[in-house]
């Protein structure tokens, strides 16, 4: 173990078994037997990698698997003070050798940096609304500048933005479009001066991908040297890169198609890095604008399938439905449904950006919600929207710890337009509550929740909600602003069955162009499909795997089938109703 704090105190299996598994049974709450197998990493690190055999059931009397691994900190007395479950073995690797080569993980309470990628024209429009909202948050000018009123500290702001020579805050940003509008927009407008001029790319012809996956895909290979080089760069400019966040649609031609290419660059350059993408899905519910969006979000799909960590799945129907509601207006702008994924974005990062003892790098959240590797689609809900976060939103409740958390689980504020059945369950929630939360009063909630059998969760893992409490920035709030934020307000991240759902309604679509081979010639000019429409079925067959996996997750003995069919995705699922505090 090195010089490793623990490592005076322990020196063998034995005395790792009773210093380190008495703390992981404490939080489980569950009389685990549990085997040390194996000490992975630590060096000088005060943090040690354990994997661990588990020979149990749950209280449900169903298994849990079999293997897994923990992430354990120390103090400089060698107590184990935080203990983190990863589920899945990828995310295992990835947060163990994920940073510097060195076989180790980075220390927890330094920044971990996370490069955010906007491709097309949603993903910039989201994106500009996103780095508006942090600026504020984090007292930061229009021109990068610190507020002098930005005195309060606490806060992470290395990890989306680094400093240049003139102490000016610069996004970790690229911004990528194959049409030169938006980002015009952009260069133009009131935050024009925080960005890094040489990570914007506006391909030279202008001229767009024209709604069409092919062509977008194809315009990634013509144009990698210059936007590969922009990412490299990024990277090598960060001390612990942590990963990258896509911002995209999956409905056009831009968004879907060089968002694919870069999401199998991405995978392919950086294995182990994390890759996490907020994806807004076309609302499949009613006719789109776009007429071939079916074939370009079943091809964007097999790439978030294969080639993402975690995917916020957020669709234009649910935005449209809640600004509706929020707004009391029949047509919601396209600046006021930015600013609700805006608000979701920064909520899902603000454990990131003001840790607290958990869920404080994005391993942690991602590990924490994902139990299998394929089922990584994540849905979200949020509650309330008021005037400080999205335009003309009002409220007029007096918000507390349970109002919000029972919300946050009504299908109307969830932003996704998904049909569960009588079968669809939770796989996990992660809610991060915001505000002058009492753990106290977040564990009644959590206790009103279950006595109330409010959310149904899988018949093979523990029925629980991670609950994590998150500080608010100061500057939100009198006297840096005249509108008073909410009291408590929450986010919902929830891995549900039900999702799949919207991804049967994509296949259906998908099925009714292509029985008549509707467009397929637009397709067949792009370099992907010369040779045959083989890229279709390929992307449907992957698309129906998932959907089956999501269908199999709702059986007690989806545990039994996955360890047959794969042992190396193994993993435990360790969640507990427990607070991680500021």
């Amino acid at each position: 173990m090195g010089t490793h704090p623990a490592a005076g105190h322990f020196t063998t299996l034995d005395s790792w078994k009773k210093g380190a598994l008495g703390v992981i049974n404490n939080v489980l709450k569950e009389p685990l037997k549990l085997e040390l197998v194996n000490v992975i990493g630590g060096g000088d690190q005060e943090w040690a990698t354990v994997e661990l055999k588990a020979d149990s059931v749950c209280k449900n009397g169903m298994p849990y698997p079999q293997r897994y691994a923990w992430l354990l900190r120390f103090d400089e007395k060698g107590t184990v003070v935080q203990a983190k479950a990863y589920l899945d073995s990828a995310l295992v690797q990835k947060a163990v050798d994920g940073n510097s080569g060195e076989g180790r993980p980075d220390l927890p309470n330094m920044p971990r940096e996370i490069i955010t990628i906007q491709a097309g024209q949603c993903g910039n429009s989201v994106g500009s609304q996103f780095w508006r909202q942090l600026c504020v948050e984090h007292g930061i000018n229009q021109d990068g500048n610190l507020e002098e009123f930005a005195t309060e500290g606490g806060d992470r702001k290395d990890v989306f933005f680094y400093q240049s020579d003139d102490t000016r805050y610069i996004p970790r940003a690229i911004l990528l479009d194959l049409e030169p509008r938006v980002i015009n927009n952009i260069q133009t407008g009131p935050y024009k001066n925080i960005y890094n001029p040489e990570n914007f790319y506006v391909h030279k012809e202008g001229t767009g991908a024209g709604n069409n996956w092919a062509a977008g895909y194809d315009m990634g290979g013509q144009v990698q040297d210059e936007v590969l080089d922009m990412i490299d760069r990024e990277a090598d400019g960060s001390d612990s890169l942590e990963g990258f966040m896509l911002l995209h649609s999956i409905a056009g031609g831009t968004g879907s198609g060089l968002g694919s290419f870069l999401l199998e660059q991405l995978n392919d350059r950086f294995p182990k890095k994390l890759i996490q993408t907020y994806s807004v899905f076309p609302d499949t519910q009613n006719a789109g604008d776009v007429v071939v969006q079916p074939y370009n979000s079943l091809l964007a799909m097999r790439r978030l399938t294969q080639n993402a960590d975690a995917v916020v799945v957020l669709d234009n129907g649910a935005l449209s439905r809640i600004a509706a509601d929020t707004l009391h207006v029949q047509e919601p702008s396209f600046e006021q449904t930015n600013q609700l994924v805006s608000t979701v974005m920064s909520a899902s990062t603000a454990t990131l950006r003001y840790p607290g003892y958990m869920h404080n790098d994005l391993v942690g959240i991602v590990a924490s919600l994902i139990p299998t590797p394929r089922c990584h689609f994540l849905q979200t809900s949020y509650t309330p929207f008021t005037g400080n976060n999205v335009d003309s939103a009002r409220t007029v409740r007096k918000t507390t710890v349970l109002d919000v958390m029972r919300r946050l689980l009504q299908p109307k504020n969830q932003m996704v337009s998904a049909k569960p059945n009588k079968n669809s369950c939770y796989i996990s929630i992660l809610n991060i509550i915001m505000g002058d939360a009492d753990p106290t009063d977040v564990h009644k909630s959590l206790l009103r929740i279950r006595e109330r059998n409010l959310a149904s969760f899988i018949p093979w893992g523990p029925a629980s909600i991670q609950v994590a409490l998150s500080r608010t920035s100061p500057y939100t709030q009198p006297p840096y602003t005249t509108r008073s934020p909410p009291r408590v307000s929450g986010l919902m991240l929830a891995n549900h069955t039900g999702i799949a759902t919207l991804f049967k309604r994509i296949v259906f679509q998908y099925d009714r162009l292509r029985k008549r081979n509707a467009f397929v010639d637009t397709y067949k000019r792009h370099g992907t499909f010369r040779d045959g429409l083989g890229e279709f079925d390929t992307s449907r067959e992957v698309l129906m795997d998932l959907i089956n996996e999501y269908e199999e997750a709702e059986r007690a003995d989806y545990l039994t089938g996955a360890q047959q069919d794969d042992p190396a995705d193994e993993g435990a699922d360790a969640r507990t109703d427990g607070v991680t505090g500021r």
